[in-house]
């Protein structure tokens, strides 16, 4: 297992957060997984991050993306996700 599923001649990741699975895995199998957990970062604040963020994208549909892999998308949906005055979900 790694980030991009290469043959094993390619070298592993850093983190074992990062490598993603072999084995197919539910949405919440994946939203379970860290990436860092409870570790400081070069700010020494504590950090815990997830190997997938779980969207639901504006149809309902739910995607686990992967932090590395699907890093440009997970920026994309931010960018696209606002909160109106009552804290609910706006979609550009």
């Amino acid at each position: 297992m790694s980030i991009d599923k290469p043959g094993k001649d390619m070298q592993r990741t850093v983190n074992p957060g990062d490598r993603i699975s072999d084995e197919p895995q539910s949405i919440e199998e994946k939203a379970q997984q860290l990436a860092v957990d409870h570790v400081p970062d070069i700010t020494g604040d504590v950090v815990t991050v997830p190997t997938y963020f779980i969207v639901e994208e504006p149809d309902g549909e739910k995607k686990a993306l992967h932090h590395v892999k699907d890093a440009e998308e997970i920026s994309d949906v931010v960018r696209q996700m606002r909160v109106d005055e009552n804290g609910d979900r706006i979609w550009d």
